[in-house]
């Protein structure tokens, strides 16, 4: 068995793809030759310091890549066909297209037993013809148990032929915007943001066809009266818990906001990305269940669950949703079924609630021991927004620089991204930063680690 010197920081963040890099560099060094076998999970994670899922899933990882391969009773080894290329190779990091985000799960909560009990359940009970092409717009148990979901927990007005089964938020928000541009080549459709917002998202809309323009943001939401001025035929909101200055939109901007769609014919794109982790109080209610016929919700499990899964929907006003499933059926003929199949029965099995309810409990102690972390080492900043979600906005002292606190940051372990580049107008400087992936017994020496950089 092979002894394994790797080099993790453990405060860094990312460790399953420290260890996972470290692997595969040393196969491709040939300091691992073809064949040997590398530790059980379980001692190398005691060796390193971290759990046996981080190891585990580096291990997967490296299996999928063709480096690793791995036998019941035989352990893992290296691959015979995983030859030493050298360094030269090994010039892109796991994942370096997205880096690490602040509104990222802790990707290790991930319940990996629930997950493949619920795929054992839907393989050993899907007829032989789920498997066939199915309903571009979603397999009808899955309609139906988010419909009910969305229903109970979001207080949503939904009938489960009007929500379309999607690859995620954002590709539901690119087919409803392509829509509303119009078939004509080079057509365009106005859209209202809101200013900041997610600056990843800005190339997906323009290139579905939106032509953007940015409407402030204040402690009560999305400024409606900025908005009506815009002469917008859609405006996509993030009402629950905005997008990254972490405000609710207040009940009085709620009824303005739907009068000035009702007014202009205007649809509401509702982004209802983390709605589920509200800390403090219930969660507020979803835009669609005030006007179902004005507003088209787009949600996924991206953060109850993971990015990877790549499952979303959108529930779209009557009418319109028959437009947005046809759109699907043109595009890629619907989403995977098997997968459908496993996440319906996590709804109906009551798994993906205790999942929830549990996240929600260790997230809350995450945000406020970092909350409480800043509030003793770093007792100019400010945090906004309110207890929810999976980040927070934290407004700095004139004069500091929202790129050296960042970075300052990342080099103590926190995951922080300044908020210049998700304004289109000057402002307090800010960052944002995520406390998923930070244990509350990390959150102090980590804050403390970057008040002293700072």
């Amino acid at each position: 068995m092979a002894d394994l010197h790797l080099s993790v920081d453990r405060t860094a963040g990312g460790v399953t793809a420290q260890i996972a890099g470290e692997l595969r560099a040393a196969v491709r060094q040939g300091r691992l030759a073809p064949g040997a076998r590398l530790p059980a999970s379980r001692d190398l994670a005691r060796d390193l310091g971290v759990s046996r899922g981080v190891v585990v899933e580096a291990y997967e990882r490296l299996v999928a890549e063709g480096f690793l391969i791995s036998r019941v009773g035989a352990g893992t080894r290296v691959a015979p066909a995983a030859a030493a290329r050298g360094p030269a190779h090994d010039t892109m990091p796991p994942h370096a297209y997205h880096g690490e985000r602040a509104t990222t799960p802790d990707l290790t909560e991930f319940p990996r037993e629930r997950w493949l009990a619920a795929l054992r359940h839907a393989l050993s009970t899907m007829t032989s013809d789920a498997f066939d092409y199915s309903d571009p717009g979603g397999v009808p148990c899955l309609r139906r148990e988010l419909a009910a979901y969305l229903g109970r927990v979001r207080a949503a007005d939904i009938v489960p032929t009007d929500l379309i089964v999607v690859g995620g938020v954002a590709q539901g928000l690119a087919i409803t915007i392509r829509l509303l541009a119009g078939e004509s080549p080079g057509s365009r459709v106005r859209l209202a943001v809101e200013d900041p917002t997610a600056a990843r998202q800005v190339p997906l809309l323009t290139s579905s066809g939106a032509d953007l323009v940015h409407v402030p943001v204040d402690d009560e939401g999305i400024d409606v009266e900025a908005l009506a001025r815009t002469r917008a035929r859609a405006v996509l909101v993030t009402p629950a818990h905005q997008y990254p200055t972490g405000v609710v939109l207040s009940p009085g901007r709620r009824a303005d906001l739907m009068a000035w769609a009702a007014e202009t014919g205007a649809l509401v794109l509702e982004d209802d990305y983390d709605a589920e982790f509200r800390f403090d109080r219930d969660p507020v209610g979803c835009l669609q269940g005030l006007d179902p016929g004005r507003v088209a919700l787009c949600g996924s499990v991206s953060k109850p669950l993971a990015p990877g899964l790549r499952l979303g929907w959108v529930v779209a006003p009557r009418g319109f949703s028959e437009r947005v499933r046809q759109a699907r059926a043109d595009l890629d003929l619907g989403s995977p079924v098997i997968e459908q199949y496993a996440l319906a029965h996590l709804l109906a099995s009551g798994e993906y609630d205790r999942h929830l309810r549990r996240m929600r409990r260790e997230y809350r102690r995450r945000r406020d021991a970092f909350v409480a972390a800043v509030a003793a080492h770093l007792p100019e900043f400010r945090v906004r927004g309110v207890a929810a979600g999976l980040h927070v906005y934290v407004e700095l002292p004139e004069g500091t620089r929202e790129e050296r606190v960042a970075e300052a940051a990342r080099d103590a372990g926190i995951i922080a991204e300044p908020a210049a580049p998700m304004r289109s107008r000057p402002d307090v400087g800010a960052v944002v930063v995520g406390f998923a992936r930070l244990p509350p017994h990390r959150a102090d020496p980590a804050v403390r680690a970057l008040a002293a950089a700072l």
